[in-house]
């Protein structure tokens, strides 16, 4: 009894190391999810903004939604990295025959997710390039 007192120390010590590089690569895939859908929401949220405005009107305002999660466009970005280049200016336009809604497109593109770790061993960790994230709603005629 007395020999095998340490042998689950040592298989916690022996088995920890392939349990970390399994998991990092979980933790790497739910950071850049969670960032994606941060992105996604303050794009709809600048969209629902601009939708009950004219055409042109606070469209700095809803850059800075995107960006901050405010208009005044004060304190940091939703997710890192994020700068107001990511969000060109948003789009109005029309969809439908009967009846024409006009409406509004807002976008981010070009934003990179850096991982916090470049690498365990065998597996590298990128920098990811999302693709065009947009909202369109129907804004005021």
């Amino acid at each position: 009894m007395k020999r095998e007192q340490g042998v689950a120390l040592t298989e916690f010590a022996l088995a920890l190391p392939l349990l970390l590089m399994l998991m990092l690569p979980i933790l790497e895939f739910g950071r850049a999810y969670y960032q994606y859908n941060t992105l996604a929401k303050s794009v709809r949220q600048a969209a629902r903004y601009l939708s009950v405005r004219s055409p042109g009107i606070d469209v700095d305002k809803a850059r800075n939604i995107v960006v901050y999660g405010n208009p005044a466009g004060t304190g940091t970005p939703l997710v890192p990295g994020l700068s107001l280049s990511n969000v060109p200016a948003p789009t109005w336009g029309t969809t439908g025959s009967y009846p024409v809604l006009n409406t509004v497109t807002v976008t981010v593109t070009g934003y990179t997710f850096v991982p916090l770790v470049k690498g365990v061993s065998w597996i590298a960790f990128d920098d990811i390039t999302l693709g065009t994230i947009q909202a369109t709603l129907r804004s005021p005629t």
